[in-house]
């Protein structure tokens, strides 16, 4: 997989930018705040339908504007694919696949799929609960797209659940937003809990290349005990911890239990990495993960687009190593830094000159 053309309209700090890409190394110099991460983040909002930066798209939209749009051609499998996404700040996005309007911007999810790292990946090990949950659903749902509805779906149960919850409904009331939970918090636990049995050894084998010692493990920590990739089995735990939570629940008007509660649990020797791991160790297990998921994918036979947003500069020698070798794996890496000299000697491929509002090409 690989992206020919991006066009940006109305998206950040471009009012209209065109941009062509080449297969291997694509790397956008340019001082902080000139608009290379943009670049990135259009690529990520256009895999994710969320950006990597902000909650809300208001952001995203030039100043005094109401609609940005993100166009791409992407070839994949000896076929392209145009992809338009139009990002709205007061209704719903809208897309287009090879012109065609979509009946849900959900529909391009898995046209473009990217594994990105940014400075803010140090949270991945040091951040909530929240944020690992994210990081195990942005790789769900790059592997099998159809779980970005069982995410949603899941989402909108528990805040529609934690309104009723509020104001001390019936039991009868409950009901229907029970069995929704127990349906597709068991179906998504389940996921969750394959995918992170497939990526662990992933995981490991990143983490020891990076020159670490103590041996590393990533499991998925339930909120509830029991739980497995049998869906069935779930449901039925599920289905107990209803009605033994249900006084409580109703008391603090807030859903105790499922797949919102839980953790992906990061292993350092016998201690968890958040609190305990050095700021190194921290930084190669958030490269680990990231790099983990990309040989995942590329096992399974996925080409995902590597995306290194101001990277080089948080790292030593070692880790920038393992980087580039992962480009050298890629069919195509998009890569932002302040300067030159944050970049490996020996990392190749096109380079590009970031002022605020334009882009323009240099040899390398």
């Amino acid at each position: 997989m690989r992206i020919n053309q991006l066009s940006l309209t109305n998206f950040r700090s471009y009012s209209q930018l065109d941009l062509s890409f080449k297969p291997g190394v694509t790397t956008f110099l340019g001082d902080n705040g000139s608009g290379k991460t943009n670049i990135a983040e259009a690529l990520i909002y256009l895999a994710f339908l969320s950006s990597h930066r902000v909650s809300n798209n208001l952001p995203l939209i030039h100043l005094g504007h109401t609609q940005a749009i993100i166009r791409c051609e992407i070839e994949k499998d000896g076929r392209t694919l145009q992809v338009d996404l139009e990002i709205n700040a007061q209704k719903a996005n809208r897309a287009k696949i090879n012109q065609n309007t979509t009946r849900s911007q959900r529909e391009i999810l898995g046209a473009c799929q990217v594994i990105y790292f940014s400075p803010e990946d140090l949270d991945l090990v040091r951040g909530d609960p929240s944020i690992r949950r994210d990081f195990l659903d942005k790789l769900l749902v790059t592997r099998s797209p159809r779980l970005s509805a069982v995410i949603s779906d899941y989402e909108r149960v528990v805040k529609q659940r934690n309104a009723l919850l509020k104001t001390r409904t019936s039991q009868n009331a409950l009901t229907p937003w029970n069995e929704q939970l127990v349906t597709i918090g068991a179906n998504l636990t389940a996921e969750r809990i394959a995918l992170t049995q497939e990526l662990n050894p992933w995981v490991q084998r990143s983490y020891e290349n990076l020159n670490e010692v103590k041996p590393t493990e990533i499991f998925y920590k339930s909120s509830t005990e029991g739980l497995s990739t049998d869906i069935e089995k779930n449901k039925e735990i599920y289905l107990g911890k209803i009605n033994e939570m249900q006084y409580q629940e109703i008391e603090r008007g807030i859903t105790l239990f499922g797949p919102h509660r839980d953790d992906l649990q990061l292993q350092l020797g016998p201690f968890p990495a958040k609190g305990y791991a050095s700021h190194g160790e921290s930084w190669s297990m958030a490269i680990a993960l990231r790099l983990g998921s990309f040989n995942l994918l590329k096992n399974e036979g996925a080409e995902p687009i590597l995306i290194l947003d101001d990277i080089f500069a948080e790292l030593d020698n070692s880790r920038r190593e393992q980087l580039v070798n992962a480009t050298k794996m890629a069919e195509q890496t998009i890569i932002t830094a302040a300067v030159a000299s944050d970049l490996p000697k020996d990392l190749e491929g096109v380079r590009m000159f970031v002022t605020p509002g334009q882009v323009s090409e240099r040899s390398n």
